[in-house]
């Protein structure tokens, strides 16, 4: 049975779609960008500033589902430019290591909401 996922952990969704959902055990977010789930602003910085909030959203709509980053299966990861790569790469292996890490898709968009610099999302499995 499909479920919703919502954690006021993470910023509230800013179109019409679910922060998570998940079928069984399985789980899929939605994109998640660099907002402060209180203020709803970007941090300050740049691209690893905002790759460890997006990571932190992550993490909170996954631990609501029952899932953990160690139960990530894929990444997908949006950057608004490719020359970030290596310093987004830096963070991310903060959160997922480099050994065991899940199987990744790592793509320029165009232009992302609100201007981001990255939106990460995941499809993870619940430890039961």
């Amino acid at each position: 049975m499909k479920s919703i996922i919502n954690s006021e952990q993470a910023p509230t969704a800013i179109g019409p779609y679910s922060q998570g959902v998940s079928y069984g055990d399985l789980v899929f977010t939605s994109g998640q960008l660099p907002l402060d789930p209180i203020t709803m602003q970007f941090p300050e910085g740049g691209i690893e500033e905002q790759t460890r909030q997006s990571l932190q959203n992550l993490k909170q709509v996954l631990e609501k589902s029952g899932a953990t980053l160690e139960t990530v299966l894929k990444t997908t990861c949006f950057l608004a430019r490719m020359e970030d790569f290596a310093a987004f790469n830096v963070i991310y292996s903060e959160f997922f290591g480099s050994v065991g890490a899940p199987a990744r898709s790592c793509i320029q968009a165009g232009k992302l909401p609100k201007n981001a610099l990255v939106e990460i999302e995941a499809v993870a499995y619940m430890n039961k």
